[in-house]
């Protein structure tokens, strides 16, 4: 009896999985993302008799759009949290960017919250941080008891509202986690109750997010997100009013997590990893491509540029420079740089 009955289960979860399937809405393709405008600055070394231990810029610092930001070194604002972690940044319709970031005594405490400030480029200056949540408040709204959270990850959606993506943990490690969001009608001032993203029919848990969301033609968010728990590779998840409606695998094993996703055009793109591979395997930079607008992806040749376990941060310029922030090292990361591709 106990036979028929698990079979029964089966043949229920295999039809209810291909009915989902079947329903699922057609894939589109990406929309580019609109690029930054930023002058670079470049110090060059000056091969000349009269000079030659000089430096000068061959560009300058200054924004060629009024409202746009120098390249340049800055620091968030101070909370007096002893470890700040995972900032990201979002550009607001006023022309001022907003930042967040998690901050607490220690990664996965109690006591961590996601904080948000705005820089406003006409002062040059960040605003007062505030809370954007805390464990408890997530607590509150998920209706579920969180242990930690992290992560945030902001994004555009396709009626101009802005939503934050974010990463709780209720039992275990970060390999137990889930994804919930929140959305604001008024650029981050305010935040509607959280909820939590449905990535697997199975407990819902060890899938992680940390990089920027993709645009789809239909106006849909393509987000990529990363499993730690058995295996860990990144997935895309293809969002719709705020629900995970499918999702595609971006690489295999357990070697690559975090993906960065650089889109050519309306069918192709790369998706740079944080290796996690073993000791004995080479440190270097994952890759990813696809040329169906994300629908499948095929692991592609490295980037042969050390990675000691680290995430990477991307960006494309309104030129087509693409730019990387990364630590080219295999052990620690005491050493940050700043990689370009035209």
């Amino acid at each position: 009896m106990n036979r028929v009955i698990a079979l029964c289960v089966l043949l229920l979860a295999a039809v209810l999985g291909y009915l989902h399937i079947d329903s699922r809405p057609a894939w589109a393709p990406f929309t580019p993302p609109e690029p930054i405008e930023i002058a670079a600055s470049v110090e060059e070394s000056v091969d000349s008799p009269q000079a030659s231990n000089s430096l000068k810029p061959s560009k300058t610092l200054t924004p060629t759009k009024p409202l746009a930001i120098n390249l340049q070194a800055d620091w968030l604002p101070d909370t007096d949290a002893p470890s700040v972690h995972a900032a990201s940044l979002i550009a607001l319709k006023d022309g001022a960017v907003r930042a967040f970031w998690f901050a607490g005594s220690r990664e996965g405490a109690p006591d961590v919250v996601i904080n948000s400030s705005v820089f406003d480029p006409r002062a040059a200056r960040w605003s007062a941080p505030t809370v954007v949540m805390s464990r408890v408040s997530a607590e509150k709204g998920l209706s579920r008891y969180i242990a930690k959270l992290g992560n945030p990850v902001p994004a555009r959606m396709a009626d101009g509202r802005m939503q934050l993506f974010f990463v709780t943990v209720s039992i275990g490690g970060w390999a137990g986690s889930s994804i919930s969001s929140v959305i604001s009608d008024d650029e981050g001032l305010t935040w509607t109750k959280p909820q939590r993203l449905i990535a697997s029919p199975l407990i819902n848990l060890s899938t992680l997010v940390k990089s920027p969301a993709l645009q789809f033609s239909d106006g849909r968010l393509g987000l990529p997100a990363y499993h730690e728990w058995i295996g860990r590779f990144g997935e895309l998840l293809r969002i719709q009013d705020g629900q995970i409606i499918d999702k595609r695998r971006m690489s295999s094993g357990r070697g690559a997590i975090q993906p960065v996703v650089f889109v050519d055009n309306a069918q192709e793109a790369s998706a740079f990893f944080r290796q996690t591979r073993p000791s004995s395997q080479v440190k270097q930079i994952p890759v990813s491509e696809t040329k169906d607008a994300g629908q499948t992806w095929k692991i592609a040749k490295d980037l042969e540029i050390p990675n000691p376990n680290a995430a990477v941060a991307s960006l494309t310029l309104s030129d087509g420079t693409r730019l990387m922030v990364l630590n080219n090292i295999e052990v620690g990361r005491s050493r940050l740089v700043m990689v370009m591709r035209k």
